[in-house]
């Protein structure tokens, strides 16, 4: 049984108390935050659990064996890095780190002491996504000609990231995963309205080889929430909408064949209009599979879709990002 502590009992902690401590192989011992009324929640919903408002208590704590992480981003590097220096895994909330060299040495730390690090991609974990990425591995969908991902409703304004270390993270990790390869380049625009300087609107597109393109659109001022994903593909092409209740896949026979007759310059277009069709997806609540993913990675070692590399990776991508903000859209290669 895996022993585990839950760092910040805020937004995310409270999912990440219920999943851990009925997964397979897991329960939750010790629960950190430094707002005593959460610590009051958690002991009138978890009478059994240990409360306690000073982090090293629970890093200290002989019978912590791992823990999770759910507090804000800045705060990542230097309590995962206290975790691992006690000799424990560690699970850490999206996005992995504030920068790319907190994340290189977190890596380089849990290789050193033969421990874990498993950064919270919950998306990869959905029915949803597994399925597409089935789809993509049996090649139904033919080579990749883009991935367009939409996240966007109205809030949650965070007060120390911005748009694209918010929402973006989710999509990145997604797009990294199905996609297989790393990007080239990124190009990234966006604004702030509200005098805080921090960007509540970005559009981010990132450059592939063979000319695969990537685009993210993430807003906080939208008046509708939309969580839409199109992957077009050579053979097929793909809709996902993660807030639909049963049909979230829809896949479409349909595309584009261009030829060229008597010259370059004389095209003939092609359009291709079959069929769409639903296929089932799985409604495991995903929180649950990747905490039981993180006690079999702790316990047993082998490889998972989101450790430390992929967290990593996910990082780059959003730095990249940030720094072409900064430059008013300007190209950063990756």
């Amino acid at each position: 049984m895996l022993n585990m502590g839950i760092m910040g009992y805020g937004y995310w902690g409270p999912n990440l108390v219920r999943n851990f401590n009925v997964a397979k192989g897991s329960q939750v011992t010790m629960v950190c935050d430094m707002n005593k009324q959460s610590l009051s929640k958690v002991k009138k919903a978890y009478p059994q659990i240990r409360v306690t408002a000073e982090a090293d208590e629970l890093i200290k704590d002989p019978e912590v064996d791992a823990v999770a992480i759910a507090t804000p981003v800045f705060t990542h590097y230097e309590i995962a890095k206290k975790v691992l220096e006690a000799g424990k895994s560690v699970f850490v909330e999206k996005p992995f780190t504030h920068t790319v060299a907190e994340a290189e040495e977190l890596i380089e730390l849990a290789d050193k002491k033969n421990l874990k690090i498993m950064v919270d991609h919950t998306f990869l974990y959905t029915g949803a996504v597994r399925k597409i990425k089935q789809l993509m591995d049996d090649n139904v969908l033919g080579p990749i000609y883009y991935f367009d991902s939409t996240r966007v409703n109205l809030g949650l304004f965070q007060h120390d990231v911005n748009v694209v270390w918010d929402l973006a993270p989710h999509d990145i990790a997604i797009m990294d995963y199905l996609i297989g390869v790393s990007p080239q380049a990124v190009i990234a625009t966006g604004s702030g309205h509200f005098n805080r300087g921090l960007e509540d609107i970005a559009y981010l597109t990132f450059y592939y080889p063979n000319n695969v393109i990537a685009h993210i659109n993430v807003n906080w001022l939208s008046p509708v929430k939309v969580r839409t994903t199109l992957i077009g593909g050579q053979k097929k092409m793909l809709v996902w909408n993660d807030l639909e209740p049963d049909e979230k896949i829809k896949i479409y026979d349909k595309g584009v064949k261009v030829t060229t007759v008597e010259g370059k310059y004389n095209l003939l277009v092609n359009y291709r209009s079959g069929d769409m069709w639903a296929p089932r997806v799985e409604q495991t609540e995903a929180l649950k599979l990747i905490a039981e993913e993180f006690v079999k990675y702790v316990e047993n070692g082998g490889t998972v879709v989101n450790d430390g590399v992929a967290g990593l990776n996910v990082v780059k991508m959003l730095a990249a990002s940030s720094k072409s903000l900064e430059n008013k859209g300007a190209m950063i290669k990756l």
